[in-house]
This record gives structure tokens, C-alpha cells and sequence, in this order.
């Protein structure tokens, strides 16, 4: 008598079209033994109702994938008749992650956090991860600033950006990028724009995708050191030779408080308390407290994040209405960021509410982001959040509201939509309070690596 064949593990995979598609392809694009079902997706507007192809799914599933609202979660579990949900997304708090699995276990089905070892791929070059507790802390300026001290010792440097695959994602299964020409090539909506254009006016290359195995055998090719830019406050893809992680004083007690971002505190080789010329002495000290308490080992070091306005004649005086980067006025909670910084310092006469101009999709984020409505969040996932962000600009300057803008997103924001009154950026670096203290933890961790040269013991597991 013939056995039965197993049946094979039923799985949905909770996320926000990042994660959730890396742990698939590492953990279970090949495995006989498991079968996803369903991706469920939340944070990002309009990412569900889509499916993950077929091209990258793999032969065991010649359909794709369907990817769902999250909100459908436990009909979805009893429906599929669930075996295990696979929590696969990030900068969310603690609580919240609790609710899903009692709500996946009251469904009948077993839930699961993957450990950090089982999903990290390894790279044959040096890696460098710059991780945070919050989307918000200041990773880019960090990765920005950690590129230019290894090419300064003429190493060659790629960044290896977290996943923002919203658009075709057999198209953006592995994307280079090198100038100007490929973020309007690979149609890059704000938010991939706010990540990429600052590395590339620095010099840099960024890949980012889909398929991050693919993603990393291929800038290897062209890198003596791989930059992991991180994205919100998730862990890391590759396992890093150096792990950097940003807390954020301005948001004291979330680094033990959010997951992933408590797990990157444990993990850290080095915690860097960010925009301390912003803080208050005593949340400084209370963040550098919790750290050392989460990860007695870890080097913590304090650093600012100087804001500064590129015409502050444009703004002293003036009535201005402020864009903020849309993550972290989102999910990153927070009420404001650099353009407000920068257009305080510069004498701004008043940060003009825009919420009550707002259209469409800004009015919808208003909604469920209350915290954002004294600046407007450069929500742009598409071209019609891009239409309703420069239609609330105009709204506002046809009412005579404003004078101005500030811009504190790392884009210029000219070159994607048309602003009728003087748009002025506000930028932000990274600067250590105690010169040095990157520089020696980089020799350190990669000291014997030589430009050009493949790395002793490359092909290490």
C-alpha cells in the first residue's frame, strides 16, 4: 500500500512589501515541505490586491502568490486553513505584534518571528549594516556618512538599500542604481527617490529589488565593501562584520519598546545616540541607560544632526509650510523633522498648518496620522499621492497661507512635482561628538580589506 504524501505546512506571511518577500525567498521559495498561501500587506497604501509573480516564486508556485489586506487576517487563516503566520515586517510596537498572534492563535494557527541568523544572507565581501530602534533616526545621514569614510581610505563602496518594491516587481527584482537617468528609467516613486539620490549626488551606487540574494552576488562584483542601508527599523539582510544601529533621543524608552528595533539593540556592535543637539540632556541619558541595560557589550556613542537651510533669506520672516519625509510622520510617529528644525533656526515667522488644504490621500493620512498635521508628509508611493501633495501646496499658496516651503526630505522635490512659491531644502549630515570613533571601529572591522582585492577568506559561511 502506497503512503499518503505529506501535506505540506500551510503559511501566510504578514508584511508591507519588504521583509515578507525576503523571508519567503530565503526561508521558503524551495522548501516541499511548506506552502504560502498568502502575503498580507499594511503600512503602505495600495500594495495589496496584487500577487507575487510567479517569475520570482519559484517552480512550486506556478501561479504566484496572492498578496491581501491584513485586515482580512483571521477569515484568511480560517479560510486557508492555516498551519503558521510568519510576522515579516517592521517598526511596530511590541503590543501590536502581540494582538496579531493572538488573533492568528484564536484563528487556530501557530505564529512565528524568524531569528536573525535564519534570514541573513552572507556576503563573500566585508559588510557594513546601519540599522535603527525607529524609522525617522537618521540612518541615511549615518550611511552616508560611513560611505564617505571608506572611500576616503579608497575602498570601493556599494549600498545595498532595504526593499520599497511597489511597482512591477518582476521589473524591480534587482535594480541598479547610478545616476539621475536610472531612478526616472526605473520610475521611482518619493520615497525611493528620498533613499537613493542622496548616494547618488555623493558619487555612490545603490541596488535595491526584490530578490537580495540576486541583489548581493551582483554589487559584490563591484564593491571591496557592502553598505546595508536599513530601512524603518528592521534587521538587517546580510550578516554585517560591523552592525551600527541609530537610537533616537527625541524618542526615549522606543528602543525597548518596538520590534525589530529592540532586537538591533541587542544585536549592535555599536548604538549611536543621534540628534543630541536636538535632545534634552536627561533623554540622552536615559537612552544611553536603556541601551547599555539591552546590550552590555555594545560601544555607544553620541553624535548631532545639524540642520541647515540652503536660503534662510527665503524663510526669515516668512510664513512657511513644511514637507517632512512621509515614513517617519507615519508609522515612525513622529510630529515633525528637519524641515521644521531648519525652518526655526532660519527665522521662519510661523510653520503654517497645512491640514485643512489637504486633498485626496494627504487628507486620508491626516486621518489615520493625526501627529502629522502641523507639516505636510511627502507622501508619494504613486503618481496620484504625488498629484495630491503638489495639489495641498497649491491649495494652501492660493489661499494665501504661506510664502514658502521647506523641504526636509533628501530629495529635491522640484524635479517631481511644480511648487508656485520658493521651495527651500533643509538638509541634515551626521557629525560625531568625538571625532574619530567611526573611523576606528571601521579599521577595526575591516582593517585588512585592500581596494580591489578579493578578501581573504571570502568564500567563509
Amino acid at each position: 500500500m502506497t503512503a499518503s504524501p505529506t501535506p505540506r505546512t500551510r503559511v501566510v506571511i504578514l508584511g508591507a512589501a519588504g521583509r515578507d518577500f525576503h523571508d519567503f525567498n530565503v526561508v521558503f521559495r524551495d522548501d516541499p515541505g511548506h506552502e504560502v498561501v498568502a502575503f498580507t500587506a499594511t503600512q503602505i497604501p495600495d500594495i495589496d490586491g496584487r500577487r507575487y509573480p510567479a517569475e520570482l516564486a519559484g517552480s512550486l508556485y506556478p501561479q504566484g502568490i496572492p498578496i491581501v489586506a491584513e485586515s482580512e487576517l483571521g477569515d484568511l487563516v480560517r479560510r486557508q486553513a492555516v498551519d503558521v503566520v510568519v510576522f515579516a515586517y517592521s517598526d511596530v510596537r511590541h503590543e501590536r505584534v502581540m494582538h496579531l498572534a493572538s488573533q492568528c492563535i484564536a484563528a487556530g494557527a501557530d505564529f512565528r518571528l524568524h531569528g536573525a541568523r535564519r534570514t541573513m544572507l552572507r556576503s563573500t565581501k566585508p559588510v557594513v549594516a546601519v540599522t535603527a530602534v525607529r524609522t525617522g533616526v537618521g540612518k541615511s545621514q549615518t550611511t552616508r556618512y560611513l560611505a564617505r569614510l571608506l572611500r576616503d581610505r579608497g575602498l570601493r563602496v556599494v549600498a545595498v538599500r532595504h526593499p520599497m518594491p511597489y511597482g512591477d516587481l518582476v521589473a524591480q527584482a534587482c535594480q541598479r542604481y547610478a545616476s539621475y537617468d536610472d531612478l526616472d528609467r526605473y520610475d521611482c516613486t518619493i520615497e525611493e527617490r528620498e533613499e537613493y539620490e542622496p548616494h547618488l549626488d555623493a558619487g555612490g551606487v545603490v541596488y535595491a529589488g526584490v530578490d537580495y540574494e540576486r541583489i548581493l552576488r551582483q554589487a559584490e562584483q563591484e564593491a571591496d565593501v557592502v553598505l546595508w542601508d536599513g530601512g524603518n527599523n528592521d534587521l538587517p539582510f546580510y550578516a554585517p562584520d560591523l552592525h551600527l544601529v541609530l537610537a533616537d533621543p527625541l524618542r526615549p524608552g522606543d528602543e525597548a519598546a518596538y520590534h525589530p528595533g529592540e532586537a538591533n539593540v541587542r544585536m549592535a556592535d555599536v548604538v549611536v545616540v543621534a540628534k543630541c543637539d536636538s535632545a534634552r540632556p536627561e533623554d540622552i541619558e536615559a537612552v544611553e541607560s536603556s541601551v547599555r541595560a539591552l546590550n552590555p557589550d555594545a560601544t555607544v556613542l553620541r553624535a548631532d544632526s545639524p540642520v541647515t537651510v540652503d536660503d534662510e533669506a527665503a524663510v526669515r520672516g516668512r510664513r512657511v509650510l513644511v514637507v517632512e519625509d512621509g515614513p517617519t510622520l507615519t508609522h515612525g510617529s513622529m510630529t515633525y523633522g528637519a524641515g521644521v528644525v531648519g525652518a526655526r533656526a532660519a527665522g521662519a515667522a510661523e510653520v503654517v498648518d497645512p491640514s485643512p488644504y489637504a486633498v485626496g490621500s494627504i487628507a486620508d493620512t491626516y486621518a489615520r496620522y493625526p501627529n502629522a498635521r502641523a507639516v505636510l508628509p511627502a507622501m508619494g508611493y504613486g503618481a496620484a499621492q504625488v498629484r495630491d501633495l503638489e495639489a495641498t501646496i497649491s491649495a494652501a499658496v492660493e489661499a494665501g497661507a504661506c510664502d514658502a516651503v521647506v523641504s526636509g526630505t533628501p530629495i529635491d522635490l522640484t524635479r517631481v512635482l511644480s511648487v508656485p512659491v520658493p521651495l527651500v531644502r533643509a538638509r541634515y549630515e551626521l557629525r560625531e561628538q568625538v571625532a574619530g570613533g567611526l573611523a576606528a571601529l571601521l579599521q577595526e572591522a575591516i582593517g585588512d580589506t585592500v581596494p580591489g582585492v578579493p578578501v581573504p577568506g571570502a568564500e567563509r559561511s
